[in-house]
This record gives C-alpha cells, sequence and structure tokens, in this order.
C-alpha cells in the first residue's frame, strides 16, 4: 500500500488554495466574533468560561479515543490549576493528567513548538497508563505501528505509520516547519490551512505509543492560537466527536495521497462550525450567569439542584425536554412536591412548559 510518507515528495502535501480563501475569510471573521462575545464576560466569569470549554475538549478529545472521563472530575482539576475553589471530588489520574495537558497548551499557545513540549504533553497524557514502554518519549518499538479494525485473526489495516527507526528524523522535520509555517516564520500560512496540514502530518508519522489523536488535536488547538493570537478556544473536539466516522474516514482516505485539498476543505469546515459551537456556548454561559442574578433566591433546594443538572447538560439540555419524571429521580421526591415545584418554576418564568399530560417537558427560560 502506497502511504503518504512512502512516496517520492513526501511531505510536500499540495492543495488548491484558491478553494480555501473563502473558508479562510470566514475563519477570521468568526474568530472576531468568537473573542467580542468573550470580552463581554467578565474576568471571574471568563475563568469559570475556560474551565467549561477546556472540560469539554478534555473529555470529547478523550472520547474520540474510545476513552470515557467524568467531566465533573476533570472540571475540578481544571479549577484547581486555574487558582479556584474545588470540590474533594475523587480525580483518577487520567483526568488529571487530560486537564494538566489541556492547560498547558492553553498557557503555551504562543512558544514555539519543540520536542520537549510534545514529550511533556505526552507524560501528562499518559499519566497512570501501564500499558505502554515509552512515555514522555517517540516510540522506539519495532513492530509496525498500524492503525486497525476488525477481528483479531483478520484485522483491517486502515494506515500503517513509519517504522519507530525513522520517527527523529521525521519528527525534526515537523517540529521546523510548524514553527516556520507560524505567523512570522519563514513561510506562514493562512490558519485554517496551516492547521489542516499540521493534523494530518502529525497523524501520518504518528510518534507516540498512545495518544496521538489527542496531541493531534492540541497541536491543531495551538496552531489556531498561534494564527489569532491568543487561545482559540474552539470546540474542536467537541465537534468532531459528533462525527467522529467521518474524521476517520477524511484522515484514512488522504493518508495514501500527498494531494490534500479534500482534507483541508473538511478540516476547515469542521473548524468553521467548533467555533459556531464556541459562540453558542459563550452565549449559553452568559444566559446561565444572567439567569442566576436573576432567579438564585427565588428556588427551594429541590428547585436549585434541578436547575443545576440542567445546566450540567449543555445548550442541549435533557434529551426531549425535562419531565416530571426527571425531577422526581433528581429531587427523590414525591409526584405531589414535583408537581408544585415545576409549576411554581413556570409561574415565576425559571422554566418554560410545552406538551401536555405526560407529554409535558419544560426548559430552562434563557
Amino acid at each position: 500500500m502506497a502511504w503518504n510518507w512512502t512516496q517520492e515528495f513526501w511531505p510536500s502535501f499540495t492543495y488548491d488554495a484558491a478553494v480555501l480563501e473563502p473558508l479562510e475569510r470566514r475563519f477570521l471573521l468568526s474568530s472576531g466574533e468568537v473573542i467580542g462575545a468573550v470580552r463581554h464576560v467578565g474576568e471571574e466569569e471568563r475563568t469559570l468560561l475556560r474551565v467549561e470549554l477546556l472540560s469539554d475538549e478534555a473529555v470529547k478529545t478523550s472520547e474520540i479515543e474510545g476513552e470515557m472521563l467524568d467531566r465533573l472530575s476533570v472540571q475540578s482539576s481544571l479549577r484547581r490549576q486555574f487558582g479556584l475553589a474545588s470540590d474533594d471530588r475523587p480525580v483518577r489520574p487520567q483526568e488529571r493528567g487530560i486537564a494538566e495537558m489541556m492547560v498547558d497548551v492553553y498557557d503555551g499557545w504562543a512558544a514555539p513548538l519543540d520536542h520537549e513540549t510534545l514529550f511533556r504533553w505526552h507524560g501528562m497524557l499518559m499519566t497512570g497508563n501501564r500499558h505502554i514502554g515509552t512515555i514522555g518519549g517517540y516510540r522506539t518499538h519495532e513492530d509496525a505501528m498500524q492503525i486497525v479494525s476488525g477481528r483479531h485473526d483478520k484485522p483491517t489495516v486502515h494506515f500503517e505509520a513509519p517504522p519507530s527507526e525513522r520517527v527523529p528524523t521525521e519528527m525534526q522535520a515537523y517540529v521546523d516547519w510548524f514553527n516556520r509555517s507560524a505567523p512570522g516564520g519563514e513561510s506562514p500560512l493562512p490558519a485554517l490551512t496551516r492547521a489542516g496540514i499540521g493534523h494530518l502530518y502529525f497523524e501520518s508519522i504518528h510518534p507516540f505509543e498512545d495518544g496521538n489523536g489527542r496531541l493531534g488535536r492540541a497541536l491543531a488547538e495551538k496552531s489556531l492560537s498561534q494564527n489569532i493570537g491568543q487561545p482559540s478556544l474552539i470546540a474542536l473536539a467537541y465537534t468532531i466527536e459528533r462525527s467522529r466516522k467521518t474524521y476517520y474516514d477524511q484522515l484514512e482516505r488522504h493518508q495514501r495521497t500527498l494531494d490534500i485539498t479534500g482534507w483541508l476543505v473538511y478540516f476547515a469546515e469542521t473548524i468553521l462550525e467548533s467555533q459556531q459551537t464556541t459562540l453558542k456556548r459563550v452565549a449559553f454561559h452568559i444566559g446561565k450567569a444572567r439567569f442566576y442574578d436573576r432567579f438564585r433566591q427565588q428556588l427551594n433546594e429541590r428547585q436549585e439542584k434541578v436547575v443545576e443538572r440542567m445546566f450540567r447538560e449543555g445548550p442541549a439540555g435533557f434529551r426531549g425536554g425535562l419531565s416530571a419524571e426527571n425531577y422526581i429521580a433528581i429531587t427523590r421526591t414525591s409526584r405531589a412536591t414535583a408537581t408544585r415545584d415545576l409549576h411554581d418554576l413556570v409561574e415565576k418564568g425559571i422554566l418554560t412548559r410545552t406538551g401536555e399530560r405526560r407529554h409535558t417537558r419544560y426548559a430552562l427560560n434563557l
């Protein structure tokens, strides 16, 4: 199989820059919208917003790779690192590690890329992992580095990366390219083009034993942040996870060719969608702050617990809306009390109500 790295002109990717120009313009406009929206939030609220957005990204970038983390534990670890009060919730090593990496990516966005940064991120990401031989360094094993699926006795090989002995040379070339293509570098590239090439290029080298997908998405975030001049805070992993199969299909298709126009269009559109998701989440966060300013003193203990649970579901809310049964399950109260509480919340304008009888559903009135 002629993988991209086996081809004569690797790693000189080709693409149609004219196709990407309108997407690049949209990215810059949307970046201004995101920056403006975040600036509407006070400093204390901005830190809380960072925690929410980074925790979502940490959970989703892990979920793409099949690792399920507890969002509240990740948030608790992030709060500690940002110097905020946090609860005594137990945090597993992998949740602490991904939180540390997300903060390191966020704080160090402007610094040039080097091997030590990648090793540090990998060490954080693999905290508590006892199943791989090399943590905080490039892979050295002699076995072929393959992306496979299917049965053990009849696997499907989706991609095979360069052998381990080539990784140091390939990664030196990658680090040089990343820094050379940055704003102010010798050969600067537009934001979406650079992020898209950088992600595919890194995933094709697959330099670590594990964690390459999460590190590759962190590099895309770093790349975008450098191009806009501040942390991007976009919901990239959150957006990719919703169409995970398309993401893997696009990677597999374009790891067999050096003509990557199709990949760059896909990745650019994913980033643009991520920006819109971030704008919605910022608006939701602002709405949440204003909501509590208006209504916090009007909620009894049960109602506060349910409202907090509804906010935890994010902008999409409960699938199908909050029902009386949900309310009873969350508060462990009687149906009569639940009915009375819900009626009170609607009367005060805290919740909106749709449907009748067993089809009645409630949503936050933001």
